[in-house]
């Protein structure tokens, strides 16, 4: 019996050893895109369900998924939340796995309507499939009656897994004028999907606190202490607590609405909000705050509406919880000059977002960090505030920097990663520069090494602007592999027999097929592939934009996903023992070189 176990656990390691040897990196069993994500979908009357069963290892990109009606009125799919994926090259993206259902309702359709549906996945090995698109034949369904009670043209039976059409050309994803979408490559977001935005809603707390400390704020806090008390100085710390608590609540529920309300108006206008134009437009409106926290200008309410504001304040009671709520929510709406500028600039800021829990909560920390300082200066008193001084206008100066950072921030979606890090490097020496002029005037030993903190932070900022200078980058292109692109069938078999006599490499790449980047940054650049790759006819399709022309040549070259990297030999002749699906770092994929050329 110990025999015959010994010889079944033999067995199964030498068949997992087995499994192990032949089973070589790049070359993984990747299933076709239908079984990946096999769809499926099921109407009855108004009542329409998408379906997607996902293989283990696989997920559907949310932001991929686009729905164009034809012939149809359907109200907007409801997509289900899922979870996040994030990768080095495209952020967090939400992403579904296992099983998928999208209810849509059917308000009318037509005879022949048809809906659109556009999806597109990736494996967790490293492998992407172009998007997919389907086109559902849609039973005919008339608008609701007075009742409202949809009913059927035909008395047909409820529809499920009726033919599915495959278009002749893959659909661009463009959003619907009947269906909402949000519709956009893997390697940017979508332009009516919610902006990743970089900074948190804490940092809304920290700003206001900073914001507390300048030459327009900080002063008011004593006057302010004594409003809110009643003019009445003995009150147990407890009252004196309550009520200041009560106060800051008041001014924080105004910004919190005005958080939502911006919040909101950039949820209805998300696509115009990334446009190139309007976002150039709000570039300059950041420049123009910044400008005002440097001194050049003042802005701020109207006097007339200032003044009108502050009589009605006045009319409120101190020392009384409703009187003080109702003071702290007019306060919120007086601006100064020193805050007028930092509110417009989340307020801006959050409209980028479309989304209401961050734009009230981001509000909502900016007001508390404002009030923490009146809260502490109205229980303890003024012996905790530090003593005015020039100190308090570089604090409104700092905070002009902090506003610069949200145009580059902007800049940076239209102009790319290579000027953005020229801007974000102009941006610190700016602000490293002004820091340690600033610092010289100090006295105190300590600064000593601030200062030199200060310069050195400046020498680092300036590198990106010093390799553009003396061409850095120029030397790092060179670096990387030189590909002759072709974007066609014909285009691939005139390459392939000019170079009749050399062994070819064709790379098949897309801007949405991370695996791509990755062979870019951490493959195609190793100098031992480079040296490897030496007398090879390098060519290159980009499938990006799934045209007519790249489906006809993955077609040909019966590719499934990517990346996908095939081999010929110098007859033309491709080699399908050496084609590569999935991503290879660069020593897996040198020794896989030396394989193919030995």
């Amino acid at each position: 019996m110990a025999y015959r176990i010994i010889t079944l656990i033999l067995l199964l390691c030498s068949a997992s050893a087995t499994a192990g040897l032949f089973d070589a990196p790049g070359r993984s069993n990747f299933v076709p895109a239908d079984q990946a994500f096999a769809f499926d979908f099921q109407q009855q009357q108004h009542d329409l369900n998408l379906s997607w069963q996902i293989k283990d290892g696989y997920y559907l990109y949310r932001q991929q998924f686009t729905f164009r009606a034809a012939g149809a009125t359907l109200d907007e799919p409801a997509l289900p939340a899922g979870e996040w994926h994030e990768d080095e090259f495209y952020g967090k993206s939400e992403i579904f796995r296992q099983r998928l259902t999208v209810p849509v309702t059917v308000k009318q359709a037509d005879k022949d309507a048809t809906l659109t549906v556009t999806w597109q996945g990736c494996a967790d090995a490293g492998f992407c499939y172009p998007p997919e698109t389907k086109v559902i034949p849609l039973s005919a369904v008339l608008a609701a009656s007075a009742d409202g009670q949809a009913s059927t043209i035909d008395p047909a039976p409820p529809t499920s897994s009726r033919p599915v059409f495959n278009p002749p050309l893959p659909v661009e994803p463009r959003p619907s004028p009947e269906i909402a979408t949000s519709p956009a490559p893997a390697s940017a977001p979508p332009a009516d999907a919610p902006a990743r935005l970089p900074f948190t809603a804490l940092w809304a707390l920290l700003i206001g606190i900073g914001i507390a400390f300048t030459p327009c704020v900080l002063p008011m806090y004593p006057l302010i202490s004594g409003i809110v008390l009643g003019g009445k100085q003995r009150l147990s710390t407890a009252r004196a607590l309550l009520l200041a608590f009560i106060y800051v609540q008041g001014m924080a529920l105004t910004y919190t609405a005005l958080g939502l309300v911006v919040a909101a108006a950039g949820l209805q206008f998300q696509a115009a909000l990334q446009h190139p134009y309007v976002l150039v437009g709000l570039s300059a409106v950041f420049i123009l705050l910044a400008l005002s926290m440097f001194g050049l200008f003042t802005l701020q309410l109207p006097s007339s509406l200032q003044t009108r504001l502050a009589l009605l304040s006045n009319k409120r009671q101190g020392g009384s919880p409703g009187g003080v709520f109702a003071m702290g929510a007019i306060a919120g709406l007086i601006c100064s000059p020193c805050t007028t500028a930092p509110l417009s600039a989340i307020l801006l800021y959050i409209a980028q977002s479309g989304n209401l829990w961050l734009g009230g909560g981001t509000l909502y920390l900016y007001a508390l960090g404002m009030g923490l300082p009146l809260i502490l200066v109205t229980v303890f008193g003024n012996r905790l505030l530090p003593k005015s001084g020039p100190w308090m206008g570089h604090v409104k100066t700092a905070f002009g920097f902090v506003i610069l950072a949200l145009p580059v921030f902007l800049l940076e979606r239209i102009l790319g990663d290579q000027w953005g890090l020229r801007l974000w490097s102009m941006l610190g020496i700016a602000f490293f520069s002004w820091a340690f002029i600033t610092s010289l005037g100090a006295t105190r030993p300590w600064m000593r090494l601030v200062q030199i903190i200060l310069l050195a932070a400046a020498l680092v900022s300036a590198r990106p602007l010093q390799d553009w200078a003396f061409g850095a980058p120029a030397l790092e292109q060179q670096a990387h592999l030189a590909f002759t692109r072709v974007s066609s069938v014909a285009e691939l078999d005139r390459a392939l027999a000019q170079a009749k006599g050399q062994p070819v490499m064709l790379d098949l790449y897309a801007d949405w097929c991370v695996a791509c980047k990755e062979f870019e940054k951490y493959t195609f650049s190793s100098p031992d592939v480079q040296q490897a790759l030496k007398g090879v006819v390098l060519l290159q399709v980009d499938v990006t934009k799934n045209s007519p022309q790249d489906a006809a040549l993955l077609k040909r070259l019966q590719v499934l996903g990517l990346p996908t990297i095939l081999f010929f030999n110098a007859q033309g002749q491709e080699q399908p023992d050496r084609r590569v699906t999935g991503f290879m770092d660069a020593a897996a994929f040198s020794a896989h070189l030396r394989d193919w050329q030995a």
